[in-house]
Parts: structure tokens; sequence; C-alpha cells
């Protein structure tokens, strides 16, 4: 029974390639003519390649079994590893220009490479995630879903061997000059805003799979240079008012104190900003709805540490605690933020030093070894590369806590703005942002309905009560099914996911937008539009989210 659904199932992804049987039967009877020195384009090697990879071994499993399918698969590979005198050597640059059905979808696993372009419609996981690797390598994808790494699947790869990476393309030049030269290597997933300092935001269709955040694809927010730092030699310093004297702490000194984890959001003060840029162009990087992930993070609550080391939380000469960070400009300027000393010791934030993200030390792009990490409120305050504390009665004065993430009118530009005129930001607005579909992916209307997936937050610890979907501007709406932390609703510093399935509309003449908003705990919803919300910086966008397909109609 196993082995005829198998055969069955590769026979559909056949069919589902080629459409018709007689399609199939004429390349069937072509295969003993293929003409391999057939120049430009694809070849009837190609053409052919469907037969050879799902016909003869569908038909082979359903009269033999799996275990006379991994042999016919084992040798047809090194059947046709044998044929050729010598591999077809390609370089990097090569590769990376085949990215798309039209060019052909190429792809690199070790120093070989495969052409998957006849593939990539019938991936188990859609065809969005897999061509994220289009023209690059797979291993970084594969890293993420370890079920790639069987032996049954490296075969089924075998088949779209076309050659191998030139010998002089295996090692790529690093770069060895410059600020930005010690940089860690990032996940090429990761959607790129810049590259000195380097910011990347999530990959949408990525980013609703799981509560958890990858560290490897959780969004980057850097200011400066990323600092390399040798955690033997690293001291946490801790002073101000309040304290008897200036403390400095090793890591593993740190880590002697109780240990506490917390499922929180980090996201950027200007997610969604390119959704303002139609209205009036504003400065900062173009994030898309991706500046924002979600992570385990542990380490010690910044008030059991600051009550060990004798301070009184009713001290009125402690108004703003202050962090900097080790990550400083050619001038030796520091990043450095400040949050109100309330958030800690009236409102309990669960604010504190973590070292750890997603149970591993934490990444040196966030923060190795110790991070600021402040539940619920803006990205900004959560200094990385931690090394100095300071409890203060006046505001951090750098230059992103008084001349940056700000909010601000819309009727205030650069020529009439005050920056001392409007307080820094702390706690975030609820938001959310549909991820998957990808924006104008194509539908049948015969498929009646498409599902939808996104994250909705809020902060403060706000959790979210509701998600709504309306395909009609707003006129109807459906309710979606929440994934959330194990947090309490007034208590969440977690991001919701959503799923919702979306009617197509019967009148849709070729097109379906559709809008997201969410409520949160206290009731805040989101705004319809981003006019009242524009500002000159572009942060705090929290408008309805938008996206469109387009839906063809059935021939049939």
């Amino acid at each position: 029974m196993q082995s005829a659904l198998k055969s069955r199932l590769l026979l559909k992804k056949c069919f589902f390639q080629h459409n018709r049987k007689s399609l199939l039967l004429q390349k069937y009877n072509s295969v003993s003519n293929i003409n391999s020195s057939q120049g430009g384009g694809r070849s009837n090697y190609d053409n052919n390649k469907s037969y050879v990879k799902y016909i003869a071994p569908a038909a082979l499993l359903s009269i033999t079994g799996a275990a006379t399918l991994k042999y016919y698969l084992d040798n047809q590979n090194k059947s046709n590893c044998a044929s050729k005198v010598a591999p077809t050597k390609y370089s990097r640059d090569e590769v990376s220009n085949h990215k798309t059905k039209e060019t052909g979808v190429w792809v690199m696993y070790g120093n070989n490479i495969y052409d998957i372009t006849d593939f990539i419609e019938g991936h188990p996981g859609g065809s969005n995630k897999i061509i994220l690797a289009a023209g690059g390598n797979l291993e970084p994808y594969w890293d993420m879903y370890a079920i790639h790494k069987k032996p049954e699947i490296i075969s089924i790869l075998q088949g779209y061997y076309i050659g191998e990476l030139r010998k002089e393309d295996w090692i790529v030049e690093e770069k060895k000059q410059g600020p930005f030269a010690n940089d860690p290597k990032r996940h090429p997933a990761l959607i790129a805003n810049s590259k000195e300092p380097f910011n990347a935001e999530t990959p949408p269709v990525l980013a609703a799979d799981s509560l958890i955040t990858p560290n490897d694809l959780f969004y980057v927010r850097n200011h400066l240079p990323v600092p390399d730092i040798d955690v033997n030699n690293f001291n946490l310093h801790i002073e101000g008012n309040g304290l008897s004297k200036k403390v400095s702490l090793t890591v593993d000194e740190l880590k002697k104190y109780k240990k506490t984890s917390v499922v929180a959001a980090v996201q950027c003060a200007g997610n969604r900003r390119s959704e303002m840029n139609p209205i009036k162009k504003v400065k900062g990087l173009s994030w898309s709805s991706n500046a924002i992930s979600n992570a385990e993070w542990s380490g010690v609550l910044l008030i059991d540490l600051l009550k060990d080391l004798g301070f009184d939380e009713n001290s009125k000469d402690v108004k703003h605690i202050h962090f900097e960070g080790a990550d400083e400009d050619p001038t030796g300027a520091v990043y450095g933020a400040s949050i109100p000393a309330d958030k800690i010791f009236k409102k309990n934030l669960p604010i504190m030093i973590a070292y750890e993200m997603n149970g591993e030390p934490i990444p040196r792009d966030h923060g190795f070894p110790l991070r600021l990490v402040a539940p619920g409120i803006v990205g900004a305050r959560s200094v990385k590369w931690l090394k100095h504390i300071k409890l203060s009665d006046k505001e951090y004065q750098g230059h992103w806590q008084q001349n940056d993430y700000k909010p601000f009118s819309p009727n205030i530009d650069w020529h009439n703005v005050d920056f001392k005129s409007s307080p820094a930001i702390q706690d975030l607005p609820v938001t959310s942002a549909i991820c998957y579909p990808p924006i104008e992916s194509v539908f049948d209307e015969s498929e009646e309905e498409v599902v939808l997936k996104g994250y909705a937050f809020s902060g403060g610890g706000r959790g979210i009560i509701r998600v709504d979907l309306s395909n009609d501007d707003g006129k109807t709406w459906f309710t979606a099914e929440l994934t959330q932390a194990d947090q309490d609703i007034d208590d969440m510093y977690s991001w919701t996911l959503w799923s919702c399935a979306v009617p197509i509309p019967k009148d849709h003449k070729g097109k379906m937008d559709v809008v997201c908003k969410a409520v949160d705990s206290s009731c805040n919803t989101q705004p319809e539009n981003v006019g009242p919300v524009w500002n000159l910086r572009g942060v705090l966008n929290n408008a309805w989210h938008r996206t469109n397909f387009k839906i063809e109609k059935d021939d049939d």
C-alpha cells in the first residue's frame, strides 16, 4: 500500500508539471533521440528529465518497492556522472545570474551546481521558499530544515546536476579592510537594507513559520561596526545614584545570579517605514514589514541585580537608567540609550541583561556576550554589546536618545523640527502584518479562498486579543486564528502569529486586495491609513497592513 501511494504521488507530480499524457508520451518516445550537442537554451536532455526522474521511478516503485527505487536512482546518478568526460565548470557569477524561471533556477550544494527549474513548482515546502536559494548556496537553508540531509533527498538533487563550481571560486575573497571588515557572516536569506552598517530583515515567507525566530533569521539592526569581543577580557560596569560604589562584573560572575527566561519580540521603530514613502519621502532605512523578530532570551533581571548590589528601588534620585554598548564610531562615541526607571521599579517590566538567545550564546550580530532586552519597548533601547549601566536623575544625552527615535505630527518636517519638543519613543503601538503568501501571488478562482499568515504585536506587555482581515477594504471582516506564547494577556511580550482563510471575492476582476488589523488587550487598534501617522523619520507606522494577489479565471 505504501509503495503504491508513493507511486501515485510521483506520477501526480509529473502530470502536474506536464499537464497532458500525450506530451509525456511524446517526451518518452524522444528519449533515445537526445541531441546533446544542441546549443543555446535548455537541451532536449533537460526537457526529458521529468520522465527520467518521475515516470520511470514511479512505475518501478509500484512494481518492485522502495528499495529497488533507491537502487535505480543511485545507479541513474552514477550513470549520469560516468557518462561525462569532465564536468562543466561555472563561475559563481554565472550561477548567481540564474534566479528565475526565465533564466533557469540554479543552486549550489558543496561545489556542485544543480538546475532545479523543473522542480521548484513541485517542492513540498512551496516554490516561494525554495526560490530563496536561487543563484546561491543550498546549505544555509538546509541547515534550517534538517529533513533535507537524507540520502534519498540528496539522491533526488543529484538528478539535477549540471556541473561544478570552478576551483578559483571555491573560496570567496573576504573583505579585509575598513571598519566593517570583521563583521560576522550572515544568512543569505536575510533581506539587506544596508551593508555597512549591516541592517536586514527576515524574509516574509519565513517569518510566520515559527513562533520563535531562528537566530540566523532574526532581523539585524546595527548602527555601527560589530565589535569582536573577547569574553575573557570583558566586564559589565554598573554605577550611579543609589549605589555605594561602582561595580564590575565578568560574564561568568553575572551567570551566578538567578537565571530568568522570557519570550519577547524586538521591533525596530522604523518597521514598515517603506509604506510612508508614497505619501512623502522619509529619511531612514527603507524597512518593509519584517524589522521585527521573536526569541527566547535568558539572563539576569536588571531589578534582581540592582537589589543585590544594594540599590533602594524607592530612591528619588534615579529617574532614568542609562545603557551603553561596546560598538563605537571612529571618534570613540558609543551607541547608548536610556529607559525611565519607573518602567522597571513600578511597572515591573522584565528588563534583563541577556546572555542567551534561543538557548545559545547570543550571536555577535545580536549583542554577544551581553545585551539589554527591554520587552515591550522599542528595539532602539535594547542596547547590544552592553558594557555600561548608569543610574541617573537625567535622561541619556546621546544622539540616538535625543535626536532620533522620536514621534512627530505629520505637519512637522525637517525645516521646522525641534527634537527637544518630543519625548523619546518607549512603548510600541499595536501593529500587524501579512507575511504569506507573497504580494502579487497568483491564485485560480476555483481555489475559492486564500490562507494568509502573519504576525501581530503590541508594546508595554499588552497581548493581542484579535486579528481581523478584510477582502473589500473593511466592509466585511474575517477573524484569524491566533498562536501565542504561554504568557498572560496583560503581560505578553511575545508576538502573536495568526492564520486566516479569506474567500476570493466573486467579483474579483482579476485581483484580490486584503487588509489586516490587530486589537490588543487594552482594545487599542490600528488606524486605517498611513497618512495620519506619517512623520519625517518614518517611525511607528501601524496603519492597516495591505497586500494584493492576482486571480485567474478557471478556463474549464
